[in-house]
């Protein structure tokens, strides 16, 4: 099924080098961070979106325009997720050596995005630490086929069942809708398809009823604040909508939210889940080795231009995430030419890719011999 061809099954743990070895193949000028240079990327999807917005108000609000409207939400939701990514790279350390500035930029992007800055930031970072880790992994963690319920999120036998009985199309276009509109508010809200260590998480509200494992004491703090940026665009957006009127809000900033959000889902799911690439107890798992079952996948020049190439140098972007994206494509070259048995670059379409892993990546099960858990399905 895959354009992996097995490649990252055929990867053991002692394939993979040691950090030092990693740092020694790739370029000096790969670790330099620049304030300046990662200014002008932010007034480059600034500049990118304050057009899109200006022509969004020049159109007409009817339903006769209405496949005009749908065409604007998808370019303005597409231009905007370049505005996550930087604040993304502002939640890693990457985007400047002066953090005051740093946390400012990320924690003002994210608010206004809906996205819980200092929340996410303690959230991703585990999602880093434990990638494709079966049980302590923060995002598209699967559910396992006879899993034993401690160290594992058992109840694959369920989904098997389900899809064998709606069958491949339905089965695929259900995973798609619950992934792709419902699953950015659901892991926010309850941590969904992030693994059993954590339990049932909110980047919101801290403390009980939800658990308190995902959020260490100095993170609550940071949590409540996070709420406040939140709150504020929450407000503006209410003042907003008074002033002008629902619909005006819906067709400038939701209807696009939920296309940024679409991009996300479709970024972490496909960077992280191929029918060749299995996930990892304890014992075969190493922060690296998870790092290097990340997938790098070709979202062609435009996307790659917008989004600062964080799908197709996304590989790197695990190893070192403290790295600013401008200087990832010399990376993964180098990790590419210095690594080939490792480095995953998975070819098949976007779409294509999408619908292959939402029929046929449903449950794993753990292989004894190796002690992997790899993708099982009905078909």
């Amino acid at each position: 099924m895959s354009a992996l061809k097995g490649k990252a099954l055929n990867v053991s743990k002692d394939d993979i080098p040691d950090l030092a070895s990693i740092k020694a193949v790739l370029p000096d000028q790969c670790f330099n961070t620049s304030t300046n240079t990662s200014l002008a990327y932010l007034a480059q999807s600034l500049t990118i979106q304050a057009i899109v917005i200006f022509i969004g108000f020049s159109i007409p609000l009817s339903v006769e325009l209405l496949p005009v409207w749908v065409l604007y939400w998808l370019v303005s939701g597409t231009t905007a997720m370049g505005l996550w990514v930087i604040a993304h790279e502002c939640g890693h350390g990457a985007f400047s050596k002066n953090r005051k500035l740093e946390t400012c930029v990320g924690y003002v992007l994210h608010s206004m995005l809906l996205v819980p800055y200092f929340s996410w930031q303690r959230s991703h970072l585990v999602h880093h630490t434990y990638t494709n880790h079966i049980a302590n992994g923060e995002t598209h963690v699967p559910l396992v086929i006879s899993g034993n319920g401690i160290d594992e999120q058992a109840g694959g036998e369920k989904d098997i069942a389900i899809a064998g009985r709606l069958g491949k199309v339905k089965y695929g276009v259900f995973q798609l809708v619950l992934h792709l509109v419902f699953g950015w508010p659901a892991y926010l809200l309850t941590g969904k398809t992030g693994g059993p260590k954590y339990g049932l998480s909110n980047h919101f509200w801290p403390i009980a009823p939800f658990s308190k494992k995902l959020w260490t004491k100095k993170w609550i703090n940071k949590v409540w604040l996070s709420d406040w940026g939140i709150c504020l665009t929450l407000l503006a957006l209410i003042a907003w909508s008074l002033h002008d009127g629902f619909v005006t809000v819906f067709a400038i900033y939701i209807a696009p939210l939920l296309v940024v959000n679409t991009w996300l889902v479709t970024y972490t799911w496909l960077h992280h889940t191929d029918t060749d690439v299995p996930h990892l107890g304890s014992s075969e798992f190493s922060q690296l080795r998870g790092a290097f079952l990340s997938i790098d996948r070709p979202y062609g020049k435009v996307i790659d231009f917008l989004h600062h190439k964080i799908g197709s140098t996304h590989v790197i972007h695990h190893i070192a995430p403290w790295m600013p994206h401008y200087q990832a494509g010399k990376a993964t070259i180098a990790i590419k030419n210095a690594f080939p048995k490792l480095y995953l670059y998975n070819q098949t379409p976007i779409l294509q890719a999408l619908w292959l892993i939402s029929t046929n990546c449903i449950a794993v099960t753990r292989e004894e011999s190796s002690g992997r858990y790899v993708w099982k399905n009905p078909w």
